[in-house]
């Protein structure tokens, strides 16, 4: 079961892996982490939930200056 980070620490340097957009979702797996933009969390989280160690979702942060 997987648990929510609560720190707010992800920047515009971090990239999605699947696209390369900004990341907004970090999602920690055992074998390391995975970053993805909105789209691409919407996308895989229903699947990676169950497998995850911890989430951190800022996507309430997207279109912010």
């Amino acid at each position: 079961m997987s648990t929510t980070i609560a720190e707010k620490n992800l920047t515009a340097a971090d990239r999605c892996d699947a696209c390369g957009a900004q990341a907004y979702v970090r999602v920690e797996l055992e074998a390391g982490p995975l970053l993805f933009c909105g789209h691409h969390a919407s996308r895989h989280l229903p699947v990676l939930e169950d497998k995850a160690l911890a989430i951190l979702d800022e996507r309430e942060r997207i279109g912010e200056d």
